[in-house]
């Protein structure tokens, strides 16, 4: 595979790398009241678009289907808001006694117990050929919950409370992902043929706005004066970031594996397992 070939199949992680260089260069740009205004394009205009992307370009028996796994639903919701904050706020402990800046470890159990982000989730799930449906009930369901279990885990994990706007963050979500996603599945009512046809780059599109979220989001964060970390703290904590992720993605794989093994076996026609038990003495 040639080099140009290799750049154009990693074009999203290049895209990635570019995005966050462009916001360390000029992050004036894309900060919040700056030129791109993100707290009306990024916070409605973009999470919108990618919802509205997702309506069309999902069938609506795709949607209904992944509605009725449940058990999916409560394995994702429970691993992202009790196991996973918990797991962190276990490993953190470990991690107190080292030289670590204890407010960045700090930030890392604050991560931990947010719910799964909503554009990045059904982004990231679709262009790996996941089941995207499932993706955005998750996400969207698990913001909602989010709401109320994420001041709880907070304040039960760090002893910090707050007061939180529910009704603002509820309209909010409900206006940027569910209206948005039902219109789309309306749209797509009136021209599936066209796009059954001409098949609209959907999942291109999506990693193209999940992009503008990165840069706006690093534009923040490099704008920011106050920000005081010393190179050792920082580089140890994107490890264990990176680290934290890859152990809990093969955590999920290897659970999920068994779970549809199970399922495979269960599904085998009861004479056919009597042989394979057969077999097995």
């Amino acid at each position: 595979m040639g080099l140009l070939e290799r750049l154009r199949k990693e074009w999203f992680i290049l895209g990635i790398v570019l995005v966050i260089a462009a916001a360390r260069l000029e992050p004036a740009v894309g900060v919040k009241g700056g030129p791109l205004k993100p707290e009306i394009t990024i916070t409605y205009i973009a999470v919108s678009a990618i919802f509205f992307n997702s309506g069309l370009s999902l069938k609506t028996e795709e949607l209904t289907s992944a509605l009725m796994h449940v058990k999916l639903h409560l394995f994702v919701q429970i691993f992202t808001l009790v196991f996973f904050p918990t797991a962190i706020w276990l490993f953190l402990q470990l991690l107190s006694i080292t030289p670590i800046n204890e407010w960045l470890l700090k930030g890392l159990q604050t991560v931990g117990c947010m719910p799964p982000p909503v554009s990045s989730a059904v982004i990231l799930t679709k262009a790996v050929g996941g089941n995207e449906a499932a993706a955005i009930f998750n996400s969207a369901f698990g913001s909602f919950l989010g709401i109320v279990i994420t001041p709880l885990l907070l304040l039960l994990f760090l002893g910090s409370s707050s007061s939180v706007p529910f009704t603002s963050i509820f309209s909010q979500l409900f206006m940027t992902v569910v209206v948005p996603l039902i219109i789309g599945q309306i749209v797509r009512r009136y021209i599936k043929d066209w796009l059954e046809r001409k098949k609209p780059p959907f999942g291109t599109i999506s990693s193209c706005v999940l992009l503008m979220i990165i840069y706006t989001t690093f534009c923040d964060t490099f704008a920011n004066p106050n920000i005081d970390l010393d190179k050792f703290s920082l580089i140890v904590i994107v490890f264990i970031i990176f680290s934290v992720q890859m152990s809990f993605m093969f955590l999920t794989f290897l659970f999920s594996t068994r779970v549809v093994k199970s399922q495979s076996i269960t599904a085998i026609p009861h004479p056919l397992k009597k042989m394979d038990l057969h077999r097995c003495h």
